[in-house]
């Protein structure tokens, strides 16, 4: 094997690809180089799937390739290697026809995790390349095995009294259920999942993920009690696993996959037992630029002056899930300059911004947004975010802070953006203030991006519309190109990689601030503004649409006709 570097492997691919101009910027200059995992996150900087990119390396390195058959048809070898081990470092240690070792890796540049692996069998190695999805793939495969086999005194605890604490405290610390539930987050990482589900039900326990915005049902980790497995969440949230009759909310961060994450954990009495769902929050989520959001050249414009104003409130509508929190965040980065001084009130802290001073609400001991609000005037901010407007007392501090001569940006949930007029009238906000202050609310959505890898073109013939009437509802005609979702090993099947936003942005021009009163009538604020040339989420995610980003069905998933 040739000893070459991801850096030398880098420059392989530049000069031997024709990248697009954003990949090869990507590739070009990585966010970190001192990336624990520099083929990995080199591999997702290109436009390469997981087969292509190893067969690149496969032939820079001078070494054999294994595909995912060859994999699960080897004998593995994992005596001697933990399972975080063996995921951290993406490697499948297995036999050779000739009784010698073989060690399946995605990086041949990390020559520590091969040596190791000589260390454990005190033997040398026959390297060989795979792809890292048919590395974690066979890995899940064997986990699912492994967990069949699990530890008969897990089983056995099982049968304790729900009233003996401690002895359920010893079993959520013990390695089969620290193991599973490890399992379960590297197994979110891999994903780019979101959120964790665990919930018991009568017939069983049922775990699933949300990736890109939908709930995808996972294996249940075998021989582990259900109660088992919510105390190890809560153990790590520094909750009290003796109570089960309450919610609760706690936090942790945790280090999976040689990435460090923040996870926030709520958990919720049901009838079955207790349910618990794990926010993730990936600590290095990269760069917040506005050309990431998805808004249209008119939308982001429009933003950018608004950005740009001395004081006033902008708002950012949309329901829970929507992407508002990355939108207020990329704002912030924009706003973020040694000139300003940037406070920010949220629960919970999902983006970590240097330069800006963040604050997370603790209702337990009084910090709320309201109260957070009222100190935050007497801090000379120049901008204030507050993550979200609640309450009437939190409203009216908001709109008097933008009056005094701040930028306020805030959220609220309502399902268009000309229904956050009145929603702000019905927490006790008069009109008056109203008109003097807003200068803008942002709602949005977010759609599944189609898999580059996998989308199929499609013409539609009049026999789709006829078949389908929503392509007449949107006004597409025969004709027309479109793009379906495929489906592939990058994407995991779903024919969707990623997900992008759709916005619309009501500004307060003068023919709406004469709509503002106590009665005012969001469908005639939305007419209006429409009049005035704002674009509609649905409008937006049809142009998405057309241009190949996503689908039909996305389209009318996320939003409604109106």
């Amino acid at each position: 094997m040739r000893d070459l570097s991801a850096e030398t492997f880098r420059q392989h691919l530049l000069e031997k690809y024709s990248l697009p101009p954003k990949a090869r910027a990507r590739v070009a200059n990585p966010a970190n180089s001192t990336l624990a995992r520099p083929l990995r996150e080199l591999w997702e900087a290109t436009d390469l799937s997981a087969a292509e990119f190893a067969d690149e390396v496969a032939d820079y390195w001078g070494v054999i390739r294994l595909n995912l058959p060859q994999l699960l048809a080897s004998t593995p070898c994992l005596d001697g290697f933990s399972r975080r081990f063996l995921r951290e470092s993406t490697i499948f240690p297995v036999r050779t026809p000739n009784g010698g070792y073989r060690l399946a890796v995605a990086d041949p540049s990390d020559t520590a995790a091969i040596r190791a692996a000589e260390i454990v069998f005190g033997a040398p190695v026959e390297v060989a390349v795979a792809s890292f999805e048919d590395i974690t793939t066979v890995l899940d495969q064997r986990a699912e095995a492994d967990g069949a086999e699990a530890d008969e005194s897990a089983r056995g605890s099982s049968q304790q009294s729900d009233d003996d604490i401690e002895s359920l405290r010893d079993l959520a610390s013990g390695a089969p259920v620290v193991r599973a539930f490890n399992d379960l987050l590297e197994r979110a990482v891999e994903l780019r999942a979101s959120d964790i589900h665990i919930e018991p039900f009568r017939t069983g326990l049922v775990v699933r993920m949300r990736v890109d915005g939908l709930l995808r049902a996972m294996p249940v980790p075998a021989g582990i009690p259900p109660q088992a497995l919510i105390s190890r969440v809560k153990i790590l949230a520094g909750l009290n696993i003796a109570e089960r009759r309450l919610p609760q909310d706690g936090a942790a961060r945790v280090r999976v996959s040689r990435s460090e994450l923040d996870v926030r954990v709520a958990t919720m009495p049901r009838q079955a037992g207790e349910s618990a769902v794990i926010r993730l929050l990936p600590r290095d989520r990269g760069l917040l630029e506005m050309g990431k959001l998805g808004l249209a050249a008119r939308d982001e414009a429009i933003m950018t002056r608004l950005l740009a104003l001395p004081h006033g409130m902008i708002v950012v509508t949309g329901p829970t899930g929507s992407g508002k929190t990355t939108t207020l965040a990329t704002m912030l980065s924009i706003l973020n300059e040694p000139t300003r001084n940037i406070l920010t009130i949220e629960d919970p802290v999902e983006y970590e911004i240097p330069g800006v001073n963040q604050s997370q609400v603790k209702p337990s001991i009084g910090l709320t947004f309201a109260s957070a609000m009222r100190a935050f005037v007497r801090q000379d901010p120049d901008v204030i975010m507050v993550g979200e407007v609640r309450d009437a007392e939190t409203a009216h501090i908001a709109i008097h802070a933008a009056l005094t001569g701040h930028l306020v940006l805030t959220t609220l949930h309502t399902e268009t953006a000309a229904a956050a007029v009145p929603r702000l009238i019905d927490l006790g906000i008069e009109s008056f203030l109203l008109k003097s202050t807003l200068r803008a609310v942002v709602a949005q959505r977010l759609v599944r991006v189609l898999c580059d890898r996998c989308k199929v073109p499609h013409r539609l013939t009049e026999a789709d519309i006829d078949r389908d009437p929503r392509f007449a509802v949107i006004g597409f005609k025969a004709g027309e190109m479109i793009h379906e979702a495929g489906g592939c090993e990058r994407c995991g099947g779903t024919g969707y990689r990623g997900r992008n936003g759709v916005f619309e942005i009501l500004e307060m021009s003068e023919e709406v601030r004469k709509l503002i009163g106590p009665q005012t009538d969001s469908h005639v604020v939305d007419s209006a503004a429409i009049a005035g040339g704002m674009t509609t989420m649905l409008a937006d995610a049809i142009a998405k649409c057309r241009a190949g980003l996503t689908t039909v069905p996305e389209v009318f998933r996320v939003t409604t006709v109106r």
